[in-house]
């Protein structure tokens, strides 16, 4: 059995601060799809700047 780092009088002061709610953070809903698209789009634009640069400079 594994030591105990904290007297239980210190365990209970950690519980307490734990189960205050000071530490919790109201958080939007996670959207992956929103995510996704904006991946998306991003690679995109970063496809179609280098066709550009690609078609400038007589590569493609």
């Amino acid at each position: 059995m594994p030591e105990k780092k904290l007297s239980d009088e210190d365990q209970a002061k950690v519980d307490k601060y734990l189960h205050t709610g000071v530490n919790r953070v109201e958080r939007k809903p996670f959207r992956p799809l929103l995510l996704l698209g904006i991946i998306v789009g991003v690679l995109t634009v970063l496809s179609l700047v280098s066709l550009l640069i690609a078609r400038t400079k007589g590569v493609v």
